[in-house]
């Protein structure tokens, strides 16, 4: 079997390439499309903290709306993108995070992850990626 992408790029949920110049990323890029940190815990630290943007920058409030954001229907199977997140968090697709609440985020890390990635995540990366915020 093949190891996910988001899992080799160390990049759980899987963030294109941007400008964006993200702590802990690899000196040097070889996925023409996503990008590529040192650690697993740098590309959870990358996801929390888009999240938090989409809620204070966009004003993005509940998990679908986070979601339709994150995973787009040009790219994703958005609806069905949202109720694995929602199925995995146990709670309704309106529901709004804390995105302050280190226990909330790192779920609805992980959850993303899991998507992305067909893994469960590893849930020390994903705190040490909140640590690193």
């Amino acid at each position: 079997m093949t190891t996910p992408r988001g899992i080799r790029n160390n990049n759980p949920g899987n963030l294109r390439r941007s400008r964006d110049n993200w702590q802990g990323l690899r000196r040097e890029q070889t996925d023409p499309q996503f990008f590529q940190f040192k650690t697993m815990a740098f590309g959870y630290r990358a996801l929390i903290k888009t999240l938090q943007t989409y809620r204070r920058k966009h004003g993005l409030q509940s998990i679908a709306e986070l979601i339709n954001r994150w995973a787009p229907n040009n790219e994703n199977h958005t609806q069905a993108y949202i109720r694995a997140v929602c199925q995995d968090l146990q709670v309704p697709a309106t529901y709004e995070p804390d995105v302050d609440d280190p226990g909330t985020m790192c779920a609805l890390a992980a959850a993303i992850s899991r998507v992305e990635n067909g893994l469960p995540a590893v849930m020390e990366d994903v705190r040490a990626g909140w640590e690193l915020l």
